[in-house]
């Protein structure tokens, strides 16, 4: 039987995703695994390290069924690989020939599950108070960012304000997820967002690019003076700023130093426009909207509430809507300085 037909219907869950089938898909590519498996932090898919013998481990990533397309996933390892070519420090899919018929891929199936295959990258998280490391990463965004602009994803979506924002509060409020007593507040509170958001994005313009997505520090690697952008599972259309906002911490005035050291590497190789940081807070505004959905609509999930025991209590609705609450506020303030 070929595992890597593509008529073999995919599963709908993680319950037949037992280790002996992570050794086994790994292996029906040509590995010998020595059943060393390590769960690796990840909770939208399921990645694991394997160990390899006489090699160095590999990492297996399998994608959460009825997420993306295939053409969606191929789209993302495209660029990704393109990006690599330019020699990007990313870390994109092996790829590889399943069998003697088919041309190489860099997207497998095995037991109803699709799964890509990475080189193990070591490192930890870049330090961002450090001014010499940040120029480092806005450099390597820019050049990311000078790819993604010569065209758009056609497949993948788009940062927007309906998928991230009022598709999140209708199934948050239509599945019942906030208290009896907390919707009114929510819906409120969300509405007066959305409107805010809505105008804001009608008054600064943006051209909209190819992005990581999910820029954040746990998705660099920092080794030896070097970063390594990892995980592009969430990479889509949408504003330059969107990749660089998530690496700003603290007050005003530190944020404002931070972004200074960051596009000055960044402008090095992609121009920015300045006008897209009066975004930031808008879009601050909609991942947490996004955030508490995606964790609803994962919730049956049993990694969830393991992992998440603190979500759909009473005291986290309260603590959201008072985070939303503190960005109604903030889109009032003035954005950030280039300096």
């Amino acid at each position: 039987m070929n595992n890597h037909t593509t008529s073999m219907p995919l599963v709908n869950n993680y319950d037949t995703l037992t280790p002996d089938t992570v050794i086994a898909a790994v292996e029906s590519l040509g590995y010998a695994a020595d059943a060393r498996i390590l769960g690796l932090n990840s909770y939208e898919n399921r990645v694991y390290q394997v160990g390899i013998e006489d090699d160095d481990p590999i990492i297996v990533k399998f994608y959460r069924p009825n997420r993306w397309s295939d053409t969606q996933i191929r789209e993302e390892h495209d660029f990704s690989q393109a990006l690599a070519d330019l020699d990007i420090p990313v870390v994109p899919p092996l790829r590889k020939q399943p069998d003697n018929t088919a041309a190489p891929s860099s997207l497998f199936r095995f037991a109803g599950f699709r799964f890509a295959l990475y080189t193990r990258k070591g490192g930890h998280a870049p330090e961002l108070e450090n001014g010499d490391h940040l120029e480092v990463i806005g450099r390597f965004i820019g050049r990311i960012h000078a790819l993604g602009k010569t065209q758009l994803f056609a497949h993948r979506p788009t940062i927007d304000i309906q998928s991230y924002g009022i598709d999140s509060k209708v199934f948050l409020l239509e599945e019942n997820f906030i208290p009896n007593d907390l919707q009114p507040a929510y819906e409120s509170l969300s509405n007066d967002l959305i409107e805010r958001i809505t105008t804001l994005f009608k008054q600064l313009p943006y051209q909209a690019i190819r992005l990581h997505g999910d820029c954040h520090p746990s998705n660099i690697l920092w080794r030896d003076g070097q970063s390594h952008f990892v995980d592009f599972d969430d990479a889509r259309n949408g504003p330059a700023i969107q990749d660089l906002w998530m690496l700003l911490s603290g007050d005003y005035n530190e944020r404002c130093l931070q972004l200074a050291d960051i596009l000055s590497g960044y402008s090095e190789f992609c121009d920015f426009d300045p006008a897209e940081l009066g975004l930031i807070e808008g879009l601050r505004t909609l991942r947490l909207m996004h955030y508490s959905a995606w964790l609803a609509k994962r919730w049956s999930d049993p990694a969830f509430p393991h992992n998440f025991p603190w979500f759909n209590t009473e005291r986290y609705w309260a603590e959201h809507i008072l985070a939303l609450r503190e960005q109604l506020a903030a889109l009032q303030e003035p954005p950030l300085r280039w300096l």
